[in-house]
């Protein structure tokens, strides 16, 4: 399953989904089962306390519920606003194991201009499995995920101004 497929699935998730936890629920279902080298998809969500809260995920359970920003891979990203593709986690000095069959991470920012909403994690069990169409796919996710958390801020803003 492609980018587009999964935007169409998403298209589809949000007319039916019943909360926004649904929707991103739906997110990491379909782009988890959109590549067979993922074996961990997740999405942490970024609070104002510069702490990442790991929202929906499939795959292994993990202890890294909450990542301070520069800590590990995935706070790292958010320190320095960009996506991170390691092909290797062994090489790296500040990786936080997840699990011991993870050889490889992609971290890709949800953000809508400098705002980041969140971020979507990907572990593979083997070594450089993201490769530059796997990372595209991921990135367009995460553009339409991101027009999806700044469509939610902007409906609460007016909800709360009336």
């Amino acid at each position: 399953m492609g980018a587009t497929a999964i935007r169409h699935g998403l298209e589809g998730l949000r007319s039916t989904a019943g909360s926004f936890e649904e929707l991103l629920e739906g997110a990491v279902g379909l782009l988890h089962h959109s590549n067979p080298r993922f074996h961990w998809t997740g999405i942490y969500e970024l609070f104002p306390d510069d702490v990442l809260r790991l929202g929906p995920f499939i795959g292994a359970a993990t202890d890294h519920v909450f990542i301070a920003v520069g800590r590990g891979v995935c706070g790292t990203a958010v320190a320095e606003r960009r996506n991170i593709n390691v092909p290797d986690v062994s090489k790296l000095d500040n990786y936080l194991a997840c699990s011991t069959s993870t050889r490889s991470e992609l971290v890709v920012l949800i953000r809508h201009g400098e705002r980041i909403y969140a971020q979507i994690d990907i572990d593979s069990h083997e070594c450089d499995a993201f490769d530059p169409d796997a990372v595209r796919e991921v990135e367009e996710v995460a553009e339409w995920l991101a027009d999806a958390y700044a469509r939610r801020e902007a409906t609460q803003a007016a909800a709360a101004r009336t």
